[in-house]
């Protein structure tokens, strides 16, 4: 059956397809003009005549920071980072979250070590004890330096456990039936239901890791141990020039800091684009079921 629209509300449907055309456009503006800015030469940044379309068409941003080795080095260690991190994370909030969204006479301590986790939130011990603790398990120089410190994140286990408690009861009555322990019934049916809320934590977690590059800076002593983010920082704001041969230096003449800045941005930004709309049907619903309830 054929539904006939009124006048006025395909003038509302027109308007707002426009309004909803216009506000994309100009919410990926900034990221095209990244692009454009990265492939334009170093004058024409200077000059400021970059819109959105290049100007003086170059790819010298991305020659001077693609064409080395210890570039290819930083990118393996940022994906080896981002697969083992999200991982650890999504197992630690999986495990943690699902027994605190039990109810006080299912598990008699939920209270407490719920308000412990929010404790950490209020509180925290500072960088210098964070940084000597690290040391001390003999983490410094490693990749696990930037996968454990902050694999259990506060926030991501109470979206997760909003969402457990907004599921039915009787699933988990009916796997106690049928003789299925707690370990069989997060596996086996809870988180198979979780996914909206798991793509959430996943996307959260990944950019956290991917975007990261501090930790990098003072955990890591040696320079080949340097992700992707903080290789790019050492190489465009601090200009270090032990990553630089010859061949770099007169490369550096035909860019800019605001070409090669561009050219970083844009490069850092490829891997969560490409992930984003795989897990994007997914986001808003589990930002809604697992926020906050009464």
């Amino acid at each position: 059956m054929r539904i006939q629209l009124s006048v006025g509300r395909k003038v509302f449907l027109v308007v707002n397809y426009i309004f909803l055309a216009l506000l994309s456009i100009l919410c990926l503006s900034p990221l095209i003009h990244m692009f454009a800015l990265s492939l334009s030469s170093a004058s024409a940044a200077a000059a400021g005549t970059v819109g959105l379309w290049p100007v003086e068409i170059t790819l010298a941003a991305y020659k001077n920071i693609v064409a080395k080795p210890e570039y290819a080095r930083a990118f393996f260690i940022s994906v080896q980072r981002l697969v083992l991190g999200t991982t650890v994370s999504l197992v630690l909030t999986i495990i943690t979250a699902y027994p605190l969204a039990k109810e006080v006479k299912a598990f008699q301590f939920r209270t407490v070590y719920a308000w412990y986790f929010v404790f950490t939130i209020l509180f925290g011990g500072g960088l210098v004890p964070w940084y000597m603790t690290i040391r001390q398990l003999g983490l410094i120089d490693s990749i696990w330096a930037l996968v454990l410190p902050g694999a259990l994140a506060v926030f991501n286990i109470i979206l997760l456990l909003n969402f457990y408690r907004g599921l039915p009861k009787e699933l988990d009555e009916s796997a106690r039936m049928d003789g299925a322990g707690h370990f069989r019934t997060l596996w086996s049916i809870v988180v198979p239901l979780s996914k909206p809320a798991l793509a959430t934590v996943g996307l959260f977690t990944m950019v956290g890791h991917w975007n990261s590059w501090f930790d990098g800076l003072i955990l890591m002593n040696r320079s080949e141990n340097y992700p992707l983010q903080t290789f790019l920082q050492t190489i465009v704001i601090q200009r270090d020039v032990r990553f630089m041969n010859p061949e770099d230096m007169e490369l550096m003449r035909l860019i800019s800091d605001r070409t090669n800045s561009a050219a970083q941005i844009f490069i850092a930004s490829l891997p969560i684009l490409m992930v984003y709309p795989f897990l994007q049907r997914f986001f808003i619903k589990g930002i809604v079921l697992g926020s906050v309830k009464e």
